[in-house]
């Protein structure tokens, strides 16, 4: 695949991206190392399921991130600098009001929540502590993804690698110290990852802050911008609950498996993240090339470089299938796995290979269509994909977690078939600011 002008702006926005995203995946897979070595199998499954909620209540706010890329790049593409970055502001000041509520609203619930996903009370009682410490970094975490927002919708996709990597190297630092040096066991590895998020959203303010004084635009929230700015995630929102309802179903069903089981699911749902993050680094791409080249009224530009956008899916997809296959062997050792959670990691990894040419085509044009703005469809989308997805799960349950990863294979296969029709029409070609 020879390399044009079109492939080195991909590039230029997805490596950096690619960085960025692969970091956070990289240091949560050390976290899981760390607590596997340093407090055993319980641990790493309560790690897991606290895991699995923090995952679900970012997840929900992503539209912070990706909603604040989309109106943004647009807004750039039509020369609307000072709008844009108002638009950043504002998503900004969101984040801030709905990570305090979240604090509020989930401390208490968090014992009920960790008991939805029925596992034992050891593990309760430490995916209790984990998810409450962790809560208060929330503030921080959604800032994060804002603060990112931004900066991809301005075409900065280095800034927001420099930040992951040393924020997430702080992680892992602080966690082998804590759990490690200070034993304070699970809570340790919690107090490292809240530090390390406020630390790394402090710089996202320091950095948007600088921007808008460059442009004059007031760091005070405007609340007309603030209400807009969440109506219109509302959409990506529906979207988000969808996919979170799909991990959710299959995170209770691996609990309710057995111990080893949901050891197994943990690790594998931590390596399948780590290449859906590289792969969504041309997704991240595609959000801001879409949308600052519809915002500049060019719907010709915008096919090509969807087109190909889709062929690097492809192509990258294999490549961490192989990747996959080769590292499989020695991945359990990673994570001191026992005989029996190995064996199954071990069968668990070949679906997780095999489904990511496909996850290369998804991501990609998920990520073209947020950046149209096309959140309308892909919250229907999101439904009926889920529709698809629960009966397979249920019939799953009873299999064994090879038969599980089966069952998101046919969900992954779902999503490819409604994006690809929307992304063959016309419908989401809307321009201008």
């Amino acid at each position: 695949m020879p390399i044009t002008s079109r492939d080195r702006e991909i590039l230029r926005l997805a490596v950096p991206a690619f960085g960025a995203l692969v970091a956070e995946p990289l240091f949560l897979l050390a976290d899981y190392a760390i607590v596997g070595h340093g407090l055993g199998t319980a641990a790493v499954g309560a790690l897991g399921v606290a895991g699995a909620v923090l995952a679900t209540l970012v997840n929900l706010c992503v539209f912070l991130a990706y909603g604040t890329t989309a109106s943004v790049s647009r807004q750039t593409g039509a020369g609307n600098h000072d709008q844009a970055m108002r638009s950043g502001v504002n998503g900004i000041w969101l984040a801030l009001a709905i990570g305090v509520a979240v604090i509020a609203v989930v401390w208490p619930l968090a014992p009920t929540l960790v008991e939805l996903f029925g596992a034992n009370p050891a593990q309760s009682e430490q995916a209790v502590t984990y998810l409450r410490i962790s809560l208060l970094g929330a503030p921080g975490m959604l800032v994060v993804l804002a603060g990112t927002g931004v900066l991809r919708g301005l075409q900065d996709t280095v800034t927001p690698l420099v930040v992951a990597v040393g924020s997430f190297a702080l992680n892992a630092a602080l966690n082998a110290w804590f759990v490690l040096g200070l034993h304070w066991g699970i809570a340790g590895s919690a107090w490292g990852t809240v530090l390390a998020q406020t630390l790394g959203a402090a710089v996202y303010l320091v950095a948007v802050a600088r921007g808008a004084r460059r442009l004059g635009t007031p760091l005070t929230p405007d609340p007309r911008g603030v209400r807009q700015a969440g109506t219109a995630g509302f959409a990506l929102l529906i979207r988000t609950v969808c996919l979170r309802i799909v991990l959710l179903a299959a995170t209770v069903i691996a609990t309710r498996m057995g111990e080893a089981e949901l050891a197994a699911y943990a690790i594998a749902t931590q390596v399948w993240t780590l290449l859906a993050f590289a792969l969504d680094a041309i997704a991240i791409a595609g959000q801001a090339i879409t949308g600052r080249s519809l915002g500049a009224g060019d719907v010709a530009a915008t096919r090509a470089a969807t087109k190909r956008m889709v062929q690097w899916g492809i192509w990258s997809g294999v490549v961490l299938a192989l990747l996959v296959i080769a590292a499989r062997p020695v991945l359990p050792g990673l994570f001191d796995a026992d005989p029996h959670v190995t064996e199954l990691l071990l069968a668990v990894l070949w679906p997780v290979a095999l489904f990511q040419p496909v996850c290369g085509v998804v991501f990609v044009l998920d990520g073209v269509l947020i950046g149209a703005g096309d959140q309308r469809y892909l919250a229907w989308a999101g439904v009926w994909t889920t529709l698809a997805y629960l009966p397979a799960a249920l019939a799953a349950s009873g299999l064994g977690v090879v038969a599980l990863w089966c069952a998101l294979g046919v969900w992954m296969l779902a999503r490819l078939v409604t994006l690809t029709l929307r992304a063959a029409g016309p419908a989401w070609l809307v321009t201008g600011a």
